[in-house]
């Protein structure tokens, strides 16, 4: 005894992936659970439907048939044995007759059957020629009548032709019919019901994953509503405790880091006085620069670490905000830096924080300045989401050393020039680590790759 895994029964015949029906299934809780209930009522209907019409209305319409083969092979015995020996008695016989069965006859004598054939464009005709040919066991032919609630039947007999007019009602029930509308409306009806209720229940989980999605941006949420099932209530409440938690985490890191701003700014205020009062002494530069070192690295540290956690997501327009570092760029060391936009005619606003987002653009259009003489920015939208390509001519940065560049404090000073300090103009190696930190609380992500034939590529994709 062996066992064959599915992977390798797909590998050897790869047409089996065609059969599987997971990839055709629907996705969202709220398609999947109307399946789930839907299906099997279907299925029932189905079984349901052929039991009926296999058992009930083939039944019944063999019935029917039979009973209309019946009345007119009555009939016609009793003409064959009235004439031609009274032929007066024939008139009497099928008006009696009509009376009886509520059938319209007439009788034509001499007459002979043409042998082409004139079907009947029902779907019971078979049905009924069966229970004829069963009972009649002479020539007969069926054709519409003028009039559409009748169907004319002629059979041949020794003396002539005798003609019945039979109502549709006779030999077809509409029960059938009443039978499916009943059973496709109430399907329909609970159908609706079904839908209803599964959109109340989804709608919680929809909404708990909205204000998931827009905490983890960093936009404001209002409270959870606590609704619907015991499981998606008891969801919304571990949410809410948690984004307490992590909000309280945060404000207490905020409050700390403030406090320790302060009292290390104190001595650094001391520290620089100390410095100027020492004249011109050999050792006051070097002091001096330490100190302007260390305000630097406190102040990178302090925005690091504090965010921009405050600032709230409104719908804002990015070239505004890139023209703004062109311009400062230059105005300052990098004027002689080629700086150019493209903008695709698709591109438009986004909700994100404006101040955050200049940051994060700043830091690594000054990196670029700093390594390249030539930059440029791409606008466009892929899908639903918008593309910032910034594409400069340095030395780039090595494949290797791509994800290392985004730790804090991490200065890649070989691949780039001495003074290289990540995307960082205070030097302290915190620019694109603040970055990717901003693109991502936006829900985004940031990738580096190669400009060929030389230099670095970043690429920034926003959520619409």
């Amino acid at each position: 005894m062996f066992f064959i895994s599915t992977k390798s029964l797909r590998r050897r015949w790869p047409w089996l992936d065609a059969l599987r029906i997971k990839k055709y299934l629907p996705k969202n809780l709220y398609a999947r659970s109307l399946m789930i209930i839907v299906t099997p009522m279907v299925i029932l209907q189905i079984v349901t439907t052929y039991i009926f019409f296999e058992q009930h209305w083939n039944i019944l319409s063999r019935r029917l048939s039979g009973s209309v083969a019946g009345e007119i092979a009555f009939v016609l015995n009793q003409l064959e044995q009235a004439y031609p020996q009274d032929p007066r008695r024939i008139p009497i016989l099928l008006m009696d007759a009509e009376v009886a069965t509520g059938v319209s006859f007439a009788f034509t004598a001499d007459e002979i059957l043409p042998n082409t054939t004139v079907g009947a464009s029902d779907d019971y005709d078979d049905t009924l020629e069966a229970a004829l040919a069963e009972r009649l066991r002479r020539p007969f032919r069926l054709r519409d009548a003028d009039d559409d609630r009748l169907i004319v039947i002629e059979a041949q007999s020794s003396d002539g032709v005798l003609r019945a007019w039979v109502n549709k009602k006779r030999i077809f029930t509409s029960t059938t019919y009443v039978f499916v509308l009943w059973m496709v409306g109430t399907s329909l009806l609970l159908f609706g019901i079904a839908s209803i209720f599964m959109r109340n229940q989804v709608r919680p989980i929809r909404r708990l994953a909205e204000a998931a999605e827009r905490f983890g941006k960093g936009q404001p949420i209002g409270e959870v509503k606590l609704e619907g099932a015991t499981e998606v209530r008891r969801a919304a409440l571990e949410f809410s405790h948690m984004r307490e938690r992590i909000t309280r985490q945060i404000q207490q890191r905020t409050e700390m880091l403030a406090g320790v701003s302060h009292d290390l700014r104190t001595p650094l205020t001391r520290l620089k006085l100390s410095v100027e009062l020492l004249g011109d002494h050999p050792d006051q530069a070097p002091m001096r620069q330490d100190i302007l070192e260390m305000e630097k690295m406190l102040n990178a540290y302090l925005a690091f670490v504090k965010g921009e956690g405050r600032e709230l997501s409104t719908e804002t327009d990015l070239i505004p905000i890139i023209d703004g570092i062109f311009s400062a760029l230059r105005r300052g060391p990098y004027h002689d830096r080629q700086l150019l936009l493209h903008v695709a005619p698709e591109v438009g606003p986004l909700l994100i924080k404006p101040e955050a987002m200049r940051r994060c653009l700043n830091n690594i259009l000054q990196n670029a300045a700093r390594h390249a003489m030539r930059i440029e920015v791409s606008l466009s939208r892929q899908g639903q989401a918008q593309i910032i390509e910034i594409a400069d001519n340095g030395p780039g940065i090595p494949a290797a050393m791509r994800e290392t560049v985004f730790r804090p404090f991490f200065r890649l000073e070989a691949a780039r020039t001495p003074r290289a300090l990540v995307g960082d103009e205070s030097g302290v190696g915190l620019g694109m680590t603040i970055a990717r930190d901003i693109v991502r609380s936006h829900g985004g992500d940031i990738i580096l790759s190669d400009n060929k034939p030389h230099g670095l590529v970043v690429t920034i994709r926003l959520p619409l």
